[in-house]
């Protein structure tokens, strides 16, 4: 069945949602975040041995935590959406490295970590538009030196 324009207009917004919080993720840029859950999100990334908690929390985590990385890449790829008033559940793959340097390295070399699996998110139709009210990152690989 085709689809309205309406929900391409969704898909497509939600798409860039979900790329907004991979360049918040990799850039360090922690308050763009606020663009892409709502004030009472709850962030859960237990699956890598993360935090779980308010957006508040997480960006203080991710601060804390991913600098130890400066060479960051997350990559969203396949995005299954499921549409009901006002809401929607997003699931979308996604891989990621995580380097010890943005210069070129070696790829075995140590602090060198790749994973992959998915973002579950619970969204939303606000007044500024689809935000993620809840995110589970399912980790389903990941390689370290």
């Amino acid at each position: 069945m085709p689809m309205s324009p309406a929900e391409l207009s969704d898909r497509f917004e939600i798409g860039e949602v979900l790329a907004r919080y991979a360049l918040a993720v990799d850039s360090g840029r922690w308050d763009l975040l606020d663009t892409v859950f709502t004030a009472d999100a709850t962030l859960d990334y237990s699956s890598s041995g993360g935090v779980t908690g308010s957006l508040e929390e997480a960006k203080a985590w991710l601060a804390k935590v991913l600098p130890a990385w400066p060479g960051r890449q997350h990559l969203i790829g396949a995005t299954l959406i499921a549409f009901g008033d006002d809401r929607a559940e997003v699931t979308a793959s996604f891989t990621d490295t995580l380097a010890p340097s943005r210069d070129a390295i070696e790829a075995d070399s140590p602090g060198l970590i790749r994973g992959g699996g998915w973002y579950h998110h619970r969204m939303v139709r606000t007044a500024g538009g689809w935000r993620s009210r809840e995110v589970v990152m399912e980790q389903l690989w990941r390689t370290m030196r």
